[in-house]
């Protein structure tokens, strides 16, 4: 009878440490808070538009903390000039059984750019317990390198009955420079056999905000500004008429990012 009762009583014990351990460890340490930290890594597209171009990238970040990414960075786009625009015909003429195309009169290069850097996101909020969104910080630094791929235009000949095709130089500026003579733009990858390299480094600081920062799918936006500093002057126009070239482009920008933990 003794033993029952101690048998009961070692039951009785063994029913109440699991009960306890399952209050320890059931769903409350699960909750929103300790959700993001199932993730060490991300990765992610990019979609950047800015005061004086855009850029497309990809980028792969680890999951330091909860409120800390560092990340890395990789961007392809283009920079242009403040005083480019595109010239458009009223009338296109057609030569050699083409249309003319809009140009952009007194351009001299497109200046194509890589960049890779890396950086890191704070957030200053947590997520709200329902579909809510984080709040913080990104920034980054590091590489860049331009590339200036010479900009053609198809000028007219003398007899107006076809075109060819030039880049600006001293021989040529005053036809490249002559409206009446050009018949239009070139196609855009005339000049891509004669692209000279141009290098510099980038900066960046945003505002960050997150609406998936502790979730499976990444959906953010970020808006702030960004500058790419040359070794030299980037000769994106020709320079007359007071339009001048730098090797300094500062500019905001607003960016999407779309992407995946695991």
């Amino acid at each position: 009878m003794r033993i029952k009762k101690y048998h009961l009583l070692l039951l009785t014990l063994f029913c109440a440490a699991t009960l306890s351990a399952q209050e320890t460890i059931q769903p409350k340490q699960m909750d929103d808070a300790a959700k993001g930290l199932i993730y060490s890594r991300e990765f992610a597209a990019n979609f950047r538009l800015h005061t004086h171009g855009l850029g497309f990238g990809v980028t792969g970040g680890t999951l330091q903390t909860y409120y800390r990414t560092k990340y890395w960075q990789f961007e392809v786009g283009e920079l242009t000039h403040s005083k480019e625009y595109r010239q458009r015909f009223n009338n296109p003429s057609t030569i050699n059984g083409g249309a003319s195309r809009a140009y952009k009169y007194g351009k001299q290069n497109n200046l194509l750019v890589l960049r890779g850097g890396v950086g890191a996101k704070r957030y200053f909020s947590e997520k709200a317990k329902h579909k809510g969104v984080a709040v913080g910080i990104s920034y980054e630094a590091g590489a860049t390198l331009g590339m200036l791929k010479p900009y053609y235009v198809e000028l007219k000949t003398e007899g107006g009955n076809s075109s060819y095709s030039v880049r600006y130089n001293e021989d040529t500026a005053e036809r490249f420079l002559n409206k009446d003579l050009i018949h239009g733009a070139s196609s855009w990858g005339k000049g891509l056999r004669e692209i000279s390299l141009l290098p510099g480094a980038h900066a960046r600081f945003a505002v960050h905000f997150d609406w998936g920062a502790f979730d499976e799918y990444l959906k953010s936006f970020e808006g702030g500004i960004m500058v790419d500093a040359f070794f030299r002057e980037a000769h994106i126009m020709v320079e007359a008429n007071g339009v001048d070239n730098n090797f300094l482009f500062v500019n905001l920008f607003l960016n999407l990012q779309f992407g995946k933990r695991r």
